[in-house]
């Protein structure tokens, strides 16, 4: 109940601020970047609040409690990503006067073709960005309370859609601002309470893990989501609360919704996601994704998603435009880059906890919910209760914060870039971009939040990467060039997302290439771009267009007059 009313407060603040914009938004360059009139230090707080998703607010930690430490490469590329924007985008992209990663398309290189690829790409990233933090919504809502996971899902979809369609990105400023404050402190307090709380047995076998092959005391595991287990040996378990069964050798399908009891002393069941936590190779600080065995190019494959996605995330990107000038752009990114630091300290201090206190979350697939479910497993208490309670709140804030402008680049590339059209239209597309990311999330809720966003970030590293790298820093590109880098990027990234979701399940260096694409599909949209312009001749102008990309918008600062010698 106390979890629940912390959600509603959540959601009733978001809606109350989503109601200022309303005055303010007259016109689409209101509805989409507030005016250009964000100061930086407001801006980065809105950046930080709409960056830090429930990928990092929940999905660091639960990828920590499954695959070892060497999940932490997550964050390391997440705020490199804004270093390299601070130093190769951020300014050049808001003196383009754009106000999407489209328009700047067309603004640099003259082609309409160009701009309605760059809207496809946008809706194929934000679709990928937007689904696992409604479905992780609903998994966090329906592990700390009895409601269902479609009602998690519903509700944050409602309340983003409504406070977008009344105040834009303006609204969608001032919310995200106070959700990053927010989070912030709801994460840093509860894990400087539960590393105190927790004592010492439990920290020294936080850095000294064992394999998770026994069940230390009776242990309750509700499935939200189907799962195959898989038994070595007879274990008698309680089910959904009833009588006892004895699950013999060999493997068993469990339903979403059921709950198993198993005895203290029972041994573990393996299930398809990979070895138990703290198995062999948990403490290696290297990524090795599906057990490919090769842990240097898995780890690769994460940086290189993460750190070159950023500079490709167009609701990131659209920050930006909300800035005065280049200056300001640049200064934003700058003061993001600290705040960033000081969040991502935590997401580790939770996932060792995590693999010690709830490590049976392995078996249900739900390790993104680890975060919220560890207050009550060292303090049965109010106060256990208390702090999941402002850790849901701080879930939802991260689920609600990244929504308003994912939600908000894929209405502009809709009812802007496709379908160009007014206020009116923009604040309908929003409430059916809505509708239709709530319906994709539904079915997508034994997908890792982590997994899904990492593959955004490819297609974003693969497709608007070049783009905008290109576009800023070589005057040889071409429209034609651009086009092709594109599609490339786009087809091969998505191409190898969509065999790892539904194709046969691959192994070794296949399995890590399909599901770790941007290895070879970053450097495939480079070598296109590259190429193909190479063989075409750029417009006369391209080089303008380029050094415009450069300069202050103040012009170059008047000499002062040496003031004469006195006699």
């Amino acid at each position: 109940m106390a979890s629940l009313l912390a959600v509603a407060v959540l959601v009733l603040v978001t809606l109350l601020i989503g109601v200022r914009g309303v005055a303010a938004l007259r016109t689409t360059s209101d509805f989409l970047v507030a005016s250009r009139r964000v100061s930086p230090l407001l801006n980065s707080a809105a950046v930080s609040g709409e960056y830090l998703s429930a990928a990092s607010f929940l999905g660091v930690a639960g990828l920590v409690v499954k695959d070892g430490v060497g999940a932490l490469w997550y964050p390391v590329g997440f705020t490199a990503g804004y270093v390299a924007m601070l130093v190769l985008v951020a300014a050049p992209m808001r003196r383009t006067g754009a106000l999407t990663v489209p328009d700047f398309a067309e603004a640099r290189l003259a082609s309409p073709a160009l701009r309605r690829v760059s809207a496809l790409v946008v809706l194929v990233i934000g679709g990928l960005y937007a689904v696992p933090q409604f479905s992780v919504a609903g998994l966090v809502l329906s592990s700390v309370t009895t409601w269902p996971y479609w009602a998690g899902v519903v509700i944050a979809g409602t309340a983003v859609s409504v406070t977008l369609a009344l105040g834009g990105m303006r609204a969608a400023t001032y919310v995200q601002a106070f959700q990053f404050c927010l989070k912030l402190l709801l994460f840093i307090v509860p894990a400087i309470w539960l590393v105190a709380q927790a004592g010492p047995e439990v920290r020294h076998e936080a850095v000294h893990p064992v394999e998770f092959s026994r069940f230390e005391r009776d242990t309750t595991v509700s499935f939200q989501v189907d799962a195959v287990l898989t038994v070595d040996e007879a274990t008698a378990v309680q089910v959904s609360g009833g009588a006892v069964e004895v699950l013999p050798p060999g493997r068993h399908p469990i339903t979403s919704g059921t709950t198993l009891v198993f005895p203290e002393g029972a041994e573990v069941p393996r299930t398809d996601s990979g070895p138990p936590p703290g198995a062999e190779g948990w403490q290696r600080p290297l990524l090795d994704p599906d057990d490919s065995g090769h842990p240097v190019l898995g780890t690769w494959g994460v940086l290189l998603a993460t750190a070159l996605g950023t500079m490709g995330l167009p609701h990131v990107l659209m920050r930006f435009h909300t800035s005065p000038d280049g200056r300001s752009a640049r200064r934003t990114a700058a003061i993001t880059v600290a705040l960033l630091g000081v969040f991502y300290v935590f997401p580790g201090v939770y996932g060792v906890l995590g693999r010690v206190l709830v490590p049976e979350l392995y078996l249900t697939g739900a390790t993104d919910t680890a975060v919220v479910s560890l207050p009550t497993r060292v303090d049965t208490g109010w106060a256990g209760t208390f702090m999941a309670s402002m850790l849901t709140m701080g879930a939802f804030a991260a689920f609600l914060a990244t929504s308003l402008g994912l939600l908000l680049v894929m209405a502009g590339a809709i009812a802007h870039d496709l379908l160009p059209g007014g206020l009116r239209r923009l604040r309908i597309t929003v409430v059916g971009v809505a509708a239709i990311t709530v319906l994709l999330a539904l079915p997508a809720a034994q997908i890792d939040a982590g997994t899904l966003v990492t593959w955004g970030f490819t297609v974003a590293a693969a497709t608007f990467c070049p783009l905008l790298v290109l576009g800023i820093w070589w005057s040889r590109l071409t429209a034609t060039g651009a086009i092709s880098g594109v599609l490339a990027g786009l087809l091969s990234s998505s191409g190898a997302i969509t065999i790892a979701l539904f194709g046969p399940r691959l192994e070794g260096l296949a399995g890590l290439l399909v599901t770790q694409p941007a290895l070879w599909s970053v450097p495939l949209a480079f070598a296109t771009t590259v190429a193909v312009s190479l063989c075409d001749r750029p417009a006369p102008w391209s080089r303008a267009a380029m050094l415009r990309l450069h300069l202050d918008e103040e012009g170059p600062r008047p000499r002062r007059e040496r003031a004469p010698d006195r006699p």
